[in-house]
């Protein structure tokens, strides 16, 4: 389903509980990138639960870990339809799409473009990473797609191409603006300074935007992800997450850590969607069910 690689499963082919078995889960949970915070408390669940219930059989082990990584997740599980808030009818909705290099920013717009159309929103683009000639290219070819508008400048920065975005969104009374912007690194402050300004000229002109502010994340960066969550949503305040490259190798306990880490942040973002390949109906909604089903499913 979601093409995870399967780390786990075979641990439960055994028929014996015992310490050996905690041990090697131990091992694993921290390979398929749960952390070292996520995997503590999960194991420390589980033996507790092996205890009071007096399981022997691991497949009934398998089970009671897939129900607590499901428990852990659901925080991060988002209404994906519809995906757009209640926002009066004159003001376009304006959602800022962010991320480090090669996460998959603007093939995710292409993807949440087919989706907010599907929904029968008119929509309309922007190439906010001025930095990139190929990546506003890109755009312009997902916009092409999807038959929908899209926003180029040739020179100016992502702010001047944000602002004329949504002058633009207005005039044509478009129902979602999605913004694209420059991949950046988040222990980058200069840029990551430059997202902050593009957020503040949205302000000024809809002072309830952005509306979405989305981080693309990476499935396959591991630990690494979860400071990229940390950074842009002390940075920007994020509303959204959405995982790109799971159908290839990516691990996907990441997502696990990343639920530990956020368990206590206020209005923590959502996990909009699943990238699963390149086509551009391939975003699929997050279930924390379905997901821990698949992070623990055999081979």
């Amino acid at each position: 389903m979601f093409g995870l690689r399967k780390t786990l499963s075979s641990l439960f082919n055994r028929s014996k509980v015992d310490e050996a078995l905690f041990e090697s889960l131990e091992e694993s949970l921290l390979l398929a990138d749960v952390g070292i915070d996520a995997t503590s408390v999960l194991l420390a669940q589980l033996r507790s639960i092996a205890k009071k219930e007096k399981i022997s059989d691991a497949l009934q082990l398998k089970n009671r870990l897939e129900s607590l990584i499901s428990e852990l997740l659901s925080p991060l599980e988002f209404n994906i339809n519809p995906l757009t808030q209640h926002i009066p009818t004159n003001i376009p909705e304006i959602w800022l799409i962010v991320g480090v290099n090669g996460a998959g920013k603007t093939t995710t717009i292409g993807k949440l473009c087919h989706t907010l159309q599907n929904q029968q929103k008119k929509i309309m683009l922007a190439a906010g990473d001025t930095f990139r000639a190929a990546a506003r290219e890109q755009l312009v070819e997902w916009g092409r797609k999807n038959t929908v508008d899209v926003i180029v400048q040739t020179s100016g920065d992502a702010s001047t191409v944000a602002h004329d975005a949504i002058g633009a969104a207005q005039a044509r009374q478009m129902d979602v603006l999605l913004i694209d912007t420059a991949g950046r690194l988040a222990t980058q402050s200069h840029l990551m300074e430059e997202l902050r300004k593009v957020k503040r000229v949205i302000q000024k002109l809809i002072p309830s935007a952005p509306h979405q502010t989305i981080l693309v994340l990476d499935g396959n960066t591991g630990q690494n992800g979860l400071s990229q969550v940390k950074a842009f949503h002390e940075s920007l305040t994020l509303s959204g997450l959405i995982i790109t490259k799971i159908d290839g190798t990516a691990k996907g306990g990441v997502l696990c850590a990343i639920a530990q880490a956020l368990r206590l942040t206020p209005n923590p973002p959502k996990i909009l969607g699943l990238g699963v390949g390149e086509q551009i109906q391939q975003l699929q909604v997050f279930t924390a069910q379905d997901f821990a089903k698949e992070l623990l499913q055999n081979d």
